[in-house]
């Protein structure tokens, strides 16, 4: 959350010149309502399964920039899929940033709760052991988004 998987994503394709996918986004387009409202009016299970198949139904095609939601490499299927189909690029913050970036909003639904460092502490702690399986990972908290750009760009011309 917050390490800028959307912007990167957007700019990374204009770079490019590839498709941009957000996943959530089209989740959400299908779905008729924001990921927030689908979390509180039908749970996070039924987000996963939508986001599982809406996942696979994307990764039918090729050449394109995909940016997911943190959670979606909680399936061992979707973390597969990625790891087989994509070059899979993890992008990290340290808490601070992620705290500096998600500023006061309230649209996110892992950060309901009463202390939000813990919240976003334990969500990378739960997580770390998949993320470290992305093919290669970045760390966007000094960044700016066109030098997180530019170093995917290297990674995708060293894959070719």
């Amino acid at each position: 959350m917050a390490v800028g998987k959307s912007a990167v994503g957007r700019n990374l394709a204009k770079r490019l010149r590839r498709r941009f996918v957000d996943l959530d986004r089209l989740i959400e387009k299908t779905e008729g309502m924001k990921v927030r409202a689908i979390f509180e009016q039908k749970g996070e299970a039924y987000f996963r399964q939508i986001e599982k198949q809406t996942l696979a139904n994307v990764l039918q095609q090729d050449g394109q920039i995909l940016a997911t939601g943190g959670g979606v490499v909680l399936d061992d299927d979707n973390l597969a899929l990625l790891k087989e189909k994509t070059v899979l690029i993890g992008l990290s913050a340290s808490t601070d940033a992620i705290l500096n970036r998600v500023g006061n909003s309230t649209t996110r639904p892992f950060l309901k709760g009463a202390d939000r460092r813990e919240r976003i502490e334990g969500l990378i702690h739960s997580r770390q052991a998949r993320y470290a399986q992305a093919h290669f990972t970045i760390d966007t908290g000094a960044l700016t988004l066109a030098q997180v750009v530019d170093k995917i760009v290297e990674i995708v011309n060293s894959q070719n």
